[in-house]
C-alpha cells in the first residue's frame, strides 16, 4: 500500500512539473513576439522593436526581464544574417542547443581517500556475491529435470520399473510414494513433526494392504511409508488432522499429477531401451497404463474400480441402487447425461432441488470427446495401402464438447467404454483360438487310423494315346475357282464400303483419344492440387507444432484435489493381444475444442492382418476411457 502510495504522489509531482513547462520557449516564433505580420519589412521591424523596448526594459517601470530578453532574440533573428539562419535552421537563434549527461555519484566515492574501499566493494560484489549466486542458482536447476522433478526420482524410477515387465498398481503406488519429492533430506518445504510417531501407527492401521513390511530401498524408508499411508488415506477419503496430516495431504497430491508424467515418460523410455537391445526386459502396456490410471484416481480421490458416478456431487454409495434397476442400468455418467429430464430426476429424487442443480451443473461441464482415427502412409501412392515396415501415420481428432449437449438425447452412440470389458473380449479372442487348435490337434473317433490289409489293389488302365488326324485337302478347288468368278463385282464393293469404314473408325478413335488424354490432364492436375492442399497442411501442423502448446483447457471439478486441475490427455497405439506400445504417449494439454494429434509407427515385417489399438485416457477423470481399433 505505501509503494502504490508513493507511485500516486510521484505521478502528481510529475504533472504539476508537465504544467509548469515553459511552451513560449518550446514554439519560439519572432515575428509573434514582435508584432509583426509575417514577412514583414526591415523597417517595421525596428520600429517594432523600438516601440516594445521603450516598454519592456528593465529600466523602466513597466519593465519585464525576461519579455526584454525574447523581444531581443527575436529582433536578432530578423536583423541578423547568422542569427535568421540559426532560427530557420535550428528553431532557435542562437543555434542547436547542446546536451551534457552525467552520473551523479557521491562525493566520498571519488575522494582519494576511499579508493580502496570503493574497490574492496567492487570486488565483493562481482568477485564473491555474484559467483556465489549463480553458483547456488546452477546447483538448485541441475537438480531437476525440464518438468521440475529431481532427477533423483527419476533415476529412481528408472531403476524399480526395469526389473518387471509387468507393474502392478499397487506397486505402482509404492512406487510413486517413494519419491525424493517427499523426502526431508532432498526437499526442503517437507515438514518432520513429532507427532507424527503418534499419528501414524494409528492410521497405518486402518490401512490394509498397505505393504509397510517390505524391505526393499527406498520402499521400506520412513517417509516413503509415511506418504504411501497418506496416499492411501486420500483414495480411502479418510479424514486427517487438519494441522498435520492433512497439509501433508495437499501438498504430496499436488505434487503427484507431475511425478505421474514423469513415471509415464519414464517407462516409455524403457520401452524404446527394450527395443534397440539395451533393457532386458520389455515393460508391457499394463505397466505404462497403470501408471496412467493412477492420475485420476489421486485427481477425484477414488480407488481404481470405484463407480464413476461418485464424481459427481452428493452422490454417496447409498444413491447408487437407485441408478441400477429392471428398466434401466445406469453404469456410467455419459448415460446418465442421456436420460431424459424426467427420468433422471426420478432416480436423483433423494436429493434437493439445490442438490440436483449442482448435480446437473458439474455434469453438464464434463467432457464429451468426439474421437475419431484415420491411418494412412504419407508420400506414398496408395496411402491406404499397408505394406511391411512402411511407416503408418495415425491422425487421431479430437472434438471436445460439454455433456450438457447429451441432456435427453438418447439417440446419442456412448463413446465411453469399459476396460474390464476389452479385457474381456482379449482373453474370449484367446480362449477361442486355443480351442480351434486344441479341436484340431484331436482327432474324431470315426477318423482314426485302420490297420491295412493285405487285399488287391485295382490297378487304373493307362489311357491309349492315338495319332493325330490330319486334314485332307479338298478335291473341288477348281469348283470353287469357277464359282468364284461372277462375283467379283459384289467383293470390289465389299472392299470399297470396308475402307470407308475403317476411316470413319480412325476418326472416331482419335477423337476418343483426344477426350481420354484431355481427362487425363484434368484427372493429372486435380491429383497435383490435392498433393498441395496436403503439403500445406503438413506445413501448417509442423508451424502448429513449433509454436507449442499451452497448459490451459477446462477446469476439473475435483473437490479433494488442493489446486486447480486442468483437463489433460493421453493418446497412444498399443497392441492388445502382445500386450506391447507401438508409439510414444501424446500428453493433450490445450484441448479447449478440437484438437488433432498425429502417432506414427513402423507396420509388422511380415504380411499379415494385424489390428491394433488406439486408446484416449483421461488424467483427471475416471471412467473417461475410449479406445478404436485400427486393422
Amino acid at each position: 500500500k505505501c509503494f502504490i502510495i508513493l507511485c500516486w504522489i510521484f505521478l502528481a509531482l510529475l504533472a504539476y512539473k508537465v504544467s509548469q513547462y515553459d511552451a513560449e520557449m518550446a514554439n519560439f516564433d519572432p515575428y509573434e513576439i514582435l508584432g509583426v505580420s509575417t514577412g514583414a519589412s526591415e523597417r517595421e521591424i525596428k520600429r517594432s522593436y523600438r516601440k516594445l523596448s521603450l516598454i519592456l526594459h528593465p529600466d523602466k517601470e513597466t519593465g519585464d526581464e525576461k519579455a526584454f530578453m525574447k523581444l531581443t532574440k527575436a529582433y536578432q533573428a530578423l536583423t541578423d544574417d547568422e542569427a535568421r539562419k540559426n532560427w530557420e535552421k535550428y528553431g532557435n537563434p542562437d543555434g542547436p542547443g547542446a546536451m551534457s549527461f552525467g552520473i551523479a555519484l557521491p562525493s566520498w566515492i571519488v575522494e582519494k581517500k576511499n579508493s580502496v574501499w570503493v574497490l574492496g566493494l567492487y570486488a565483493m560484489v562481482f568477485m564473491v556475491a555474484l559467483p556465489t549466486v549463480v553458483g547456488m542458482w546452477w546447483y538448485k536447476s541441475i537438480r531437476y529435470t525440464g518438468d521440475q522433478v529431481l532427477l533423483a526420482t527419476t533415476h529412481m524410477y528408472y531403476g524399480l520399473f526395469s526389473g518387471t515387465c509387468t507393474t502392478a498398481l499397487k506397486r505402482v503406488i509404492m512406487i510413486l510414494a517413494a519419491s525424493y519429492e517427499f523426502c526431508r533430506g532432498a526437499n526442503a518445504e517437507i515438514v518432520e513433526r513429532q507427532s507424527d510417531n503418534e499419528e501414524m501407527p494409528s492410521l497405518i492401521k486402518k490401512l490394509p494392504n498397505l505393504g509397510e513390511k517390505n524391505k526393499e530401498t527406498p520402499l521400506c524408508h520412513m517417509y516413503s511409508i509415511k506418504a504411501r499411508a497418506i496416499i492411501h488415506a486420500h483414495l480411502s477419503r479418510i479424514p486427517l488432522n487438519p494441522l498435520t496430516l492433512e497439509k501433508d495431504r495437499q501438498y504430496i497430491v499436488k505434487k503427484c499429477p507431475y511425478l505421474i508424467q514423469e513415471m509415464v515418460t519414464c517407462v516409455n523410455q524403457l520401452i524404446l531401451l527394450a527395443y534397440s537391445g539395451r533393457v532386458p526386459l520389455l515393460p508391457t502396456i499394463h505397466t505404462i497404463e497403470n501408471c496412467m490410471k493412477l492420475s485420476p484416481m489421486i485427481v477425484q480421490g477414488f480407488w481404481e474400480f470405484a463407480n464413476p458416478l461418485l464424481q459427481l456431487p452428493h452422490i454417496e454409495e447409498e444413491h447408487l441402487k437407485h441408478f441400477l434397476g429392471k428398466k434401466r442400468n445406469i453404469k456410467t455418467l455419459q448415460q446418465l447425461a442421456m436420460l431424459k429430464g424426467n427420468d433422471r430426476r426420478q432416480i436423483l429424487r433423494s436429493l434437493t432441488d439445490e442438490q440436483y442443480e449442482d448435480v446437473m451443473k458439474v455434469l453438464g461441464k464434463m467432457p464429451y470427446i468426439d474421437f475419431k482415427v484415420q491411418s494412412e502412409v504419407i508420400d506414398d501412392d496408395k496411402p491406404t495401402v499397408f505394406t511391411a515396415d512402411a511407416i503408418v501415420t495415425v491422425t487421431v481428432t479430437l472434438i471436445r464438447k460439454d455433456m450438457a449437449e447429451l441432456f435427453g438425447d438418447e439417440t446419442a452412440t456412448e463413446k465411453t467404454m469399459d476396460e474390464d470389458d476389452e479385457e474381456k473380449e482379449d482373453k474370449d479372442d484367446k480362449d477361442e483360438k486355443n480351442g480351434e487348435q486344441g479341436q484340431l490337434m484331436k482327432k474324431a473317433p470315426w477318423q482314426k487310423h485302420k490297420k491295412g490289409g493285405k487285399g488287391k489293389v485295382d490297378k487304373k488302365k493307362k489311357p491309349r494315346v492315338g495319332k493325330k488326324s490330319t486334314p485332307k485337302p479338298s478335291k473341288k478347288v477348281n469348283d470353287e475357282e469357277n464359282e468364284k468368278d461372277p462375283k467379283d463385282d459384289n467383293n470390289k464393293n465389299s472392299q470399297e464400303q470396308t475402307k470407308d469404314d475403317s476411316t470413319d473408325n480412325s476418326d472416331a478413335e482419335s477423337e476418343k483419344s483426344e477426350e481420354e488424354a484431355d481427362k487425363q490432364k484434368e484427372v493429372n492436375q486435380e491429383d497435383d492440387d490435392e498433393e498441395w492442399e496436403k503439403f500445406q497442411q503438413r506445413i501448417s501442423k509442423r508451424e502448429k507444432v513449433l509454436e507449442g502448446r499451452s497448459n490451459i483447457s477446462h477446469e476439473v471439478h475435483c473437490p479433494l484435489f488442493p489446486d486447480v486441475k486442468q483437463e489433460y490427455w493421453w493418446v497412444y497405439i498399443c497392441d492388445r493381444k502382445s500386450h506391447t506400445l507401438l508409439t510414444t504417449p501424446i500428453h493433450v494439454t490445450n484441448l479447449v475444442k478440437k484438437e488433432e494429434v498425429q502417432l506414427r509407427f513402423t507396420a509388422p515385417s511380415w504380411p499379415g492382418f494385424y489390428t491394433f489399438s488406439v486408446c484416449l485416457r483421461s488424467d483427471s477423470y475416471l471412467g473417461f476411457y475410449q479406445s478404436e481399433d485400427i486393422k
